[in-house]
Parts: structure tokens; sequence; C-alpha cells
């Protein structure tokens, strides 16, 4: 069997961020033979860290997301769905991913992010492929500070993202502002979302996480039907743990309808 069908778009500019990154996009088996068919769509952020473990941050160490894609796919685990793995800059990561500035760290230009990814790269994308584009049909993720950036613009845009997956989150940012955030969000319709948490990534880490899924408990969300808590005994705050969660995740936000 060959590897995961993947392209590569490179220096895509953004005027809203004022710099330039590549993409990676996975198509599901059998993308090029099925035409006429249209597909679910799931952005990920850190882009470098989920198809080449040359790419990625740790050398070596990647999520495996198209194999593990096909893999659930094939085995009729997982609709078939479209992945944009979105890179992240480097330098600006923080400044992206984060919806407040704080002191020392900086932060605080998700709301730029966003533009970006809706005004410029989701149209790209619509464009290049057979999407379907609601928001049922589109979802957001990622781990670390990707994972908190996925739950805000799912809180703030629910009619853009219907499906969030937030990997090791950092909602202890800035003294918890996510809490404060999705505690006030006027959600009308709820994302599904996949949240969950290691035991070995750092203290107060499980309580923070737990907190948060607390808040979306209190807003209406349901463990087992739009929302699935895990606590992974073990685990730390790396892509070799991220990569074990990709099928289970994948399984949950796209399951075979």
């Amino acid at each position: 069997m060959n590897g995961p069908n993947l392209r590569k778009h490179q220096s895509f500019r953004s005027r809203f961020l004022r710099n330039e990154r590549d993409l990676v996009v996975y198509l599901p088996p059998g993308y090029d033979q099925m035409y006429g068919r249209t597909f679910p769509v799931l952005y990920l952020h850190d882009g470098q860290n989920l198809f080449d473990g040359s790419t990625s941050y740790i050398p070596g160490q990647d999520w495996h997301v198209g194999q593990t894609a096909d893999y659930c796919i094939t085995a009729g685990t997982v609709e078939p769905l479209i992945i944009v793995g979105i890179y992240n800059t480097g330098k600006a990561r923080i400044r992206e991913y984060t919806p407040t500035r704080v002191p020392k760290l900086g932060g605080g230009r998700a709301d730029s992010y966003a533009r970006f990814l809706i005004e410029e790269l989701k149209p790209f994308v619509e464009r290049e492929y057979r999407i379907r584009n609601s928001f049922e049909d589109t979802g957001i993720g990622g781990s670390s500070l990707g994972g908190l950036v996925s739950l805000y613009l799912g809180l703030k845009l629910p009619d853009v993202f219907g499906k969030l997956a937030a990997l090791s989150p950092s909602v202890w940012w800035n003294q918890q502002v996510m809490h404060r955030f999705a505690a006030a969000a006027q959600v009308h319709v709820r994302p599904r979302i996949w949240l969950d948490i290691g035991t070995r990534e750092g203290p107060r880490i499980v309580q923070d996480v737990e907190q948060f899924r607390d808040v979306l408990l209190q807003k209406g969300w349901q463990l087992g039907k739009e929302l699935h808590y895990e606590r992974i005994e073990g685990a730390e705050h790396n892509e070799a743990a991220w990569a074990r969660r990709v099928g289970p995740f994948l399984q949950f936000l796209y399951p075979v309808r």
C-alpha cells in the first residue's frame, strides 16, 4: 500500500498576519477516483508536526496523521475526510494561537489568525478541493496552544467550526481566560468537542483542563454526546503522546454515518 495522499502548498501568504506559511493537505484514499463526491474537512494547527517526522519540532516525532486517517477510513471507522495541516511560523506561534496578551509571554492575535483562516485559507482550500463547507462538516484542532486556539475559535465561531479537537489544550493561559470566555460565550449551537489531557504534562494541568470541562458541562454539553473528555494516565506533553490519540479523536468527530 502506498503512503498517504498528501499535497503541499508552499509559502501561502496572509495579508491579515503579514507572513506566509506552508500547508499540507491530506486527501482520503480514492479521492482522485471519486469524481463529484465532497468531503468534510479538518483544519489542524502546527502542520509541520502532523505528517512527517523530518519537518517535526522534535525530529522523527510526528502525529502520523496520514497513516492513521488512511487506516481508520479503510477500516470503516472514520468518514473519508480532508485534513489541512497549517504550519506555524515559529516565532509568531504564541501570538497567533492566543486570544489575549500576557506580560512577558506576549500573545493576543488569535482574532487575526481567525480572519486568516476564514477569509483567506478556507476559501482557498474550498476552491482547490471538493469540500463540504457547512459548520457540521468543518473541524479545527490542535494540541497545547493549538488546542487553546481551537477551543477559542470554536466557541467564538460555532457557525463556522462545528467540530473541535483540543489535545492537551493550554487552558491555563492568562489565568484561565478560556474558562471565563467559555462561561460567557453565547453558544446557540454546541460544537462537538474532543478534550483530553495526559497526567504527566505538569502540575495542575489536569485540574485546569477538568475545570474547563466542567464549564462546558455547565453550559449544556453532555459527556458521551457532543463532548468527549479523556484523562490519559502517564501521557506526556509531546507529539508521540498526541499521535496515539489521532485515531480516537477522528472516530469521535467524524464517525461513519
